[in-house]
């Protein structure tokens, strides 16, 4: 790895926006409806302006989903007069460097067993060649599944999304199946475009207790949230120490040799992280184990950074991180990560930029269960900056309960229904200008 990636100079670094693209079409009879937050968030019908909001702010980059359920209509049939309508503006007319997100939580409802169908692999793959081909040259790098570790959570272990599996079992199963479709679709897109970057984006995860009844517990969730990038990259061989743990949930050795022999390469590591939401501390609570949010700041941003670099000595890249909150509060978070960015950039941590992620609102993922919470946590009263997700149900109607105030761009419901966009003040601090950082090295 030389360290050179056109688009992420390490000289330089970037800022870059992100639109929050969750897609999920779960099949008939599911607990959970449809979450398309283009739609919900009425991007899919104010797409340019929001685009063109994106470069106003002075983003240079954009993370944006290629909407696979959406664009991969049958096996080997794909409709692209969407996406390719926004690429030609956003990269063509607006200047973006875009980071293609292919996978966002959801498959093709065709795929009927979802991450769990002996099928994905390869549609996933077919997907991928026809993305990177289509548009080699104008969309270079490529996320092929964002998060697998958050994937594994609600489509594996809890069963909130397809295939709604449940246990360490059913994560196993999940995480099995990514693995093999996210190297798959890496060879894939290599095949077809020479000159592409390989964005691996991946959750950060943060985990303590003041119950040592449930110190076991946070060391495996702490071991088990870099295994979906260790099984990607073919590390999980005889001597790795969750090698056990994975045969003894059904997974084969004849898959773990699969995965080994077919390791991947990425060459930009993206971590996401936000200060309020990714550190998490276990308790007990009338018998129940729950994971409550804690606040950890810019401290956090170091450690999780840190650790990801001396794992796997690859460039990063930041690539979601926001606060819910007031503007002031969004405002303060957004100074804080742009200042610990550059200060670990200086000292020579190989930190290619920043991604706000989302530079809207978003819509609650409970919406589509009717507000039942579907997240893993709960949040800290003390430090929570709305109403937990629990309330979300006897808030009334319409979106706006449901409305998480995490953009640059807020959202607002007006009395017919129609989202209001309005620039926060935390946009007005968002950098402008592509900083150069003095370094040795190649570029």
């Amino acid at each position: 790895m030389t360290g050179h990636l056109p688009g992420f100079p390490r000289d330089r670094l970037r800022w870059l926006v992100g639109i929050e693209d969750t897609c999920v079409y779960p099949p008939p009879g599911s607990t959970m409806g449809e979450l398309n937050e283009f739609a919900l968030t009425e991007h899919d019908t104010h797409w340019r302006a929001d685009l063109a909001a994106a470069a106003a702010l002075g983003a240079t980059g954009l993370r944006y989903g290629a909407g696979w359920p959406l664009v991969h209509v049958a096996p080997g049939r794909f409709d692209w007069s969407q996406l390719d309508e926004r690429i030609d503006y956003a990269v063509g007319d607006l200047g973006l460097t875009v980071i293609a997100d292919l996978v966002h939580y959801g498959t093709p409802t065709w795929l009927r067993g979802s991450f769990a169908d002996s099928g994905f692999p390869d549609a996933l793959a077919d997907f991928s060649a026809a993305f990177a081909q289509r548009y080699r040259g104008i969309v270079d790098h490529i996320t092929p599944l964002n998060e697998p570790l958050t994937t594994a959570s609600f489509c594996g272990l809890r069963g909130v999304w397809p295939p709604e599996l449940t246990g360490w079992t059913g994560w196993s199963t999940v995480v099995i199946g990514i693995a093999r479709g996210v190297q798959r679709s890496i060879a894939s897109i290599r095949r077809a475009n020479p000159d592409a970057t390989i964005v691996h984006v991946e959750a950060s995860a943060i985990y303590d207790t003041t119950d040592n009844g449930l110190r076991s517990e946070v060391e495996l969730l702490r071991s088990l949230a870099a295994l979906p990038t260790e099984l990607i990259l073919g590390r999980v061989g005889g001597h790795h120490p969750l090698r056990n743990w994975l045969l003894k949930h059904d997974v084969s050795t004849r898959q773990l040799a699969e995965l080994e022999h077919a390791a991947a390469a990425v060459d930009l590591l993206g971590v996401n992280y936000y200060p309020d939401l990714t550190p998490r501390v276990l308790e007990r609570r009338d018998g129940v184990v729950r994971q409550v949010t804690a606040n950890h700041w810019s401290d956090g941003l170091r450690d999780v950074l840190a650790d990801w670099h001396k794992r796997y000595g690859l460039p990063l890249l930041i690539t979601e991180t926001s606060i819910e909150g007031s503007d002031r509060t969004r405002r303060e978070w957004l100074q804080a990560a742009v200042t610990t960015v550059r200060d670990l950039q200086a000292g020579g941590l190989d930190v290619r930029g920043l991604t706000w992620w989302p530079l809207l609102d978003f819509v609650d993922w409970s919406f589509a269960s009717g507000g039942r919470n579907v997240e893993e946590f709960v949040l800290d009263p003390a430090t929570a900056a709305a109403a937990t997700a629990e309330t979300f149900a006897e808030k009334g109607n319409g979106l706006t309960p449901f409305l998480r105030r995490m953009g640059l761009i807020g959202l607002s419901e007006e009395a017919d229904g129609a989202l209001r966009r309005t620039v926060t003040d935390a946009a007005g601090v968002f950098p402008r200008e592509i900083e150069t950082i003095t370094m040795e090295g190649d570029g």
